[in-house]
């Protein structure tokens, strides 16, 4: 029986992340994966890099998303200073659009909410935006400018993440699914994958959406589940864009090719991970609202990937209340952003018991709580 120090489940982006981060520390470190490495939510995902709230759900999130946003620039320049291999990341900001009557009231209650969160934000002129983004000359719908906002492209950045867990010794096993948790004395003490048992001294949970699938104990300290969002790659018949444009209905992430990507939907379609007419529609409705020269651009790819939802959508990070389990998964739209400070956490339980962030809220031991408490109230109120 192979012996670890680590073992982590799931070889997406944070799975990979904590992988080379915990790799560096020369620890013995194996990544379990049920298919290739980053082929899920990792692969599918724009590559936004924005610590803005979608909604005030997302609120307990903005102060983990700044800080990896910060750390981003030297995440990646370690990346491809280890293996060759460029990331594609900018930081050319991104241009918020708020169309119709409302829209420069909406402008600037955004814009005074993103600030109240200490995230630099601007109102912009149109003039202004045309400066930034000379196809948008014709638009009349107020803007706001996120200039510290940026962009990677997740396909080169897991192919950068891969290549340098290897080179620090990092053991990756596609095609291997981890079908149960070995406990003892009260502790997880490894797992089993691929017909093959194996011991580890620590057992990170970090398989996306598939995290309540590997075992009992999954389901109830990591309670994730699919969210299907579609994707289209659009290659124009003109100018492209400098950087991301969004709304509320969509946005536009440009790749340093001249390709589009536009999206995305939020579906619970389950397991079930494929491209719709319905889905396509309303992504291009939204991207040639949003750039409207994209009419006759050529579609080059369409794709689909299933993000790691939660109950409160938000992550599920840290020890678990059993000794040696951990759990960095359900980062739903978010995985790519927190990859870096998701893999700084994962090393600072590991390494030294605790970490300098307040990671409280995203604890997995919220939903037991959540769940204990709900029983006591139902058998208070029989």
């Amino acid at each position: 029986m192979k012996t670890l120090d680590v073992a982590i489940i799931g070889g997406g982006v944070i799975g990979a992340s904590t992988a080379l981060e915990l790799g560096r520390e020369k620890l013995r470190v194996t990544v379990f994966d049920r298919q290739a490495p980053g082929g899920e939510a990792s692969w599918a995902a724009a590559g936004m890099l924005s610590p803005a709230p979608d909604s005030p759900r997302d609120l307990p999130l903005v102060p983990l998303s700044a800080a990896s946003l910060r750390i981003y620039p030297e995440f990646v320049a370690s990346l491809e200073e280890a293996c060759g291999k460029s990331c594609c990341l900018s930081h050319a900001g991104t241009l918020e659009i708020f169309s119709g009557a409302a829209g420069e009231q909406e402008r600037d209650e955004r814009v005074e909410s993103c600030r109240r969160l200490g995230l630099a934000v601007e109102r912009l002129s149109v003039q202004d935006a045309v400066g930034l983004e000379p196809e948008l000359r014709a638009t009349k719908a107020a803007m706001a400018w996120f200039p510290d906002e940026g962009t990677v492209d997740p396909r080169s950045l897991m192919a950068a993440l891969i290549a340098a867990a290897e080179q620090r010794n990092v053991e990756i096993r596609g095609g291997c699914p981890v079908t149960a948790l070995k406990f003892e004395g009260g502790c997880c003490t490894g797992l089993v994958a691929g017909g093959e048992s194996f011991s580890a001294a620590k057992v990170v949970l970090a398989a996306g959406c598939f995290s309540s699938r590997v075992a009992l104990e999954s389901a109830l300290l990591a309670p994730t589940r699919p969210v299907r969002g579609q994707m289209i790659a659009l290659r124009p018949n003109g100018p492209g864009l400098k950087r991301v444009l969004r709304s509320t209905r969509g946005y536009l992430v440009p790749r340093p090719d001249g390709r589009i990507v536009a999206g995305s939907t939020s579906e619970e379609a389950g397991f079930e991970k494929r491209v719709t007419p319905e889905g396509m529609r309303k992504i291009l409705d939204a991207a040639i609202e949003l750039f409207p020269s994209l009419a006759d651009a050529e579609v080059l790819e369409s794709w689909s990937g299933l993000r790691p939802g939660t109950p409160d959508d938000l992550p599920v990070l840290g020890p678990t209340d059993v000794e040696g389990l951990l759990v960095a998964t359900g980062h739903y739209r978010n995985g790519i952003l927190l990859a870096p400070v998701t893999a700084k956490l994962v090393r600072e339980w590991i390494l030294n018991g605790r970490t300098e962030f307040d990671a409280t809220a995203f604890s997995p031991l919220r939903f037991l709580r959540r769940k204990l408490g709900a029983a006591a109230t139902s058998q208070g109120g029989g």
